[in-house]
């Protein structure tokens, strides 16, 4: 997350045991975002992660 003006158009969201939600990381691909919400999934925690490109809604 910086000011390089490169297109990251894809967030990892964190979502907690209360529903907030938090924006993790931004990313250029969406693998690329799937591989850093599945490594955070995978450390056992009861949060829950997804990716999101931005500017869609969640249903």
């Amino acid at each position: 997350m910086n000011d390089t003006g490169a297109v990251l158009p894809w967030l990892v969201i964190r979502q907690d045991d209360n529903g907030n939600r938090y924006r993790v990381g931004r990313y250029a691909t969406e693998d690329e975002a799937q591989q850093i919400a599945d490594t955070l999934d995978g450390r056992g925690h009861k949060q829950l992660y997804s990716v999101e490109r931005i500017g869609q809604t969640t249903p």
